[in-house]
């Protein structure tokens, strides 16, 4: 697809109301930049861990601008490949 390994960022606050819709098979991150922040999933399916997929968030080929420098990150972030690196049976078709 023409848009594949491209990214786009929205700021979603309380102030603006918005929200984002992700189709299934996208990859989606987020950054709390503020003190806190109530974050909520819908999906189109039970969650299944096990089957839960990462890109590294600071791939450089995808080169996301986020707005930090220094994030704290789960240890499952931590540790996603770069989207080059992804075994292409792992990608959506």
């Amino acid at each position: 697809s023409r848009t594949f390994g491209k990214w786009v960022g929205v700021t979603l606050s309380a102030e603006n109301k918005r929200q984002f819709f992700v189709p299934q098979g996208f990859a989606h991150g987020y950054c709390v930049v503020s003190d806190t922040a109530i974050f909520t999933y819908k999906c189109s399916d039970f969650y299944a861990p096990d089957c839960e997929k990462g890109i590294r968030w600071c791939d450089p080929d995808i080169g996301i601008d986020w707005p930090v420098d220094d994030p704290i990150l789960s240890d499952k972030d931590r540790h996603c490949p770069c989207l080059k690196d992804v075994d292409s049976q792992s990608l959506p078709e």
